[in-house]
């Protein structure tokens, strides 16, 4: 394997790309003999801070405010990680190794030697963000669906896959089903990460620099080396377009409207259609909160909460449907401490209160979402018949 070693020059600087596998004992014993051979002024990695953190601290989730990450709108993303984070856990179980362990031996070689270590890939928070501006509804639902099932597979792998695993980007190979569907997650998931790895790489202090980085970016990676460009629009993350917050605010003006007018037709017709409203848009949000296991009360809030914040796109209903379970059912350091197992399986998302706030609070917010639609097409129906 250290034939696949990639050495090039860029100005006055010696760069070697060490491809591994995030999971791979072999990748491990590489890094270490590369590293040792060389003696780098610098040693860049494929991590952002926070999965360093996570890499570095596995006890930081004892730290987490589950109430800031509802309040900062953050559930889907923590959710996202949690699982993209247990199926690399699950790939270097069956690998029978320690996942990220080549990572931990740049970290560690670093300090030993005393060379500038350099977190070279781009937040994975940003990644998700851009990937998430370019999808419609429905399709972040079909994303959310493609990484849920495909994480959570039982299904035994073979001697052939596992070979394959070793020379794939966790990353990628996580969102491979639904990165064909979708190009252009494809686009800001690998060719915008190989280039903002690469003007990392290149600009890491000192004359001798070793990149450890997954097999699938050395691909590409030495070939925007030479290049210039501005990483900066990688960076960035699209705002929402004007259209889609004018969307957001009329589709429940009209649907106001709509049941406002029925009462001017006839007040029963106006009743009814007020129920409809509610009756939908409550039932399916409270069902969301039902299958994330929440308690009693939270259900009832999601309830009470979704023909309101329906009408209001600042709002979710999942929000205080998950901020209600929180309160009542306050995670312990327990939870934290075993979180990470527990939701490596579905059983385990809805066993630790963590997970199960999170799911309720997303669950109650989709819920809510295809109650406004149901009872929208319901309420519209109704008020053509009567007219």
């Amino acid at each position: 394997m250290e034939n696949s070693v990639i050495k090039l020059n860029y100005k006055d600087k010696e760069i070697t790309l060490i491809p591994t596998a995030h999971v791979s004992l072999q990748s491990q014993q590489l890094v270490s003999q590369i590293i040792d051979e060389i003696q780098p002024d610098s040693i860049c990695i494929e991590l952002d801070q926070d999965r360093y953190n996570s890499l570095t601290d596995p006890e930081r989730f004892r730290q987490t405010d589950i109430v800031k990450i509802i309040k900062e709108k953050k559930v889907a993303m923590l959710l996202v990680n949690l699982i993209l984070s247990n199926y690399q856990k699950k790939m270097a179980s069956k690998l029978e190794t320690q996942s990220g362990g080549e990572m931990l031996i740049g970290i560690n070689k670093a300090k030993e030697l005393n060379a500038q270590l350099v977190l070279a890939d781009r937040p994975v928070q940003t990644t998700f963000k851009r990937i998430w501006a370019n999808m419609g509804f429905m399709d972040k639902i079909r994303l959310l669906s493609a990484i849920i099932s495909s994480i959570f597979d039982d299904e035994e792998i073979s001697e052939e896959e596992l070979s394959r695993l070793q020379q794939s980007d966790i990353l990628s190979d996580a969102l491979k089903e639904v990165s064909q569907k979708f190009p252009k997650i494809t686009e800001v998931l690998v060719d915008e990460r190989d280039k903002y790895l690469a003007a990392k790489i290149k600009q890491a202090p000192g004359q001798k620099i070793v990149a450890i980085l997954g097999a699938a970016h050395t691909l590409n990676v030495p070939k925007y080396i030479p290049e210039e460009y501005d990483i900066s629009e990688f960076e960035r993350i699209p705002p929402k377009k004007a259209s889609s917050k004018i969307v957001g605010w009329i589709i429940p003006a009209i649907i106001l409207l709509a049941i406002i007018f029925s009462f001017r037709i006839n007040a029963d017709i106006g009743l009814k259609q007020l129920k409809t409203w509610i009756i939908f848009n409550g039932s399916l949000s409270a069902l969301g909160a039902l299958l994330g296991g929440g308690h009693p009360l939270s259900i009832l809030v999601a309830f009470l909460a979704a023909p309101i914040t329906s009408l209001n796109p600042l709002l979710a209903a999942g929000w205080f449907a998950g901020l209600t379970e929180a309160y009542l059912r306050k995670p312990t350091v327990k939870d934290f401490d075993s979180l990470s197992s527990d939701t490596a399986t579905l059983k385990g998302f809805w066993k630790n209160k963590v997970s199960r706030i999170l799911l309720i609070t997303l669950l109650a917010s989709l819920g809510s979402s295809l109650g406004t639609f149901v009872s929208g097409l319901s309420i519209f129906s109704s008020l053509i018949n009567n007219l």
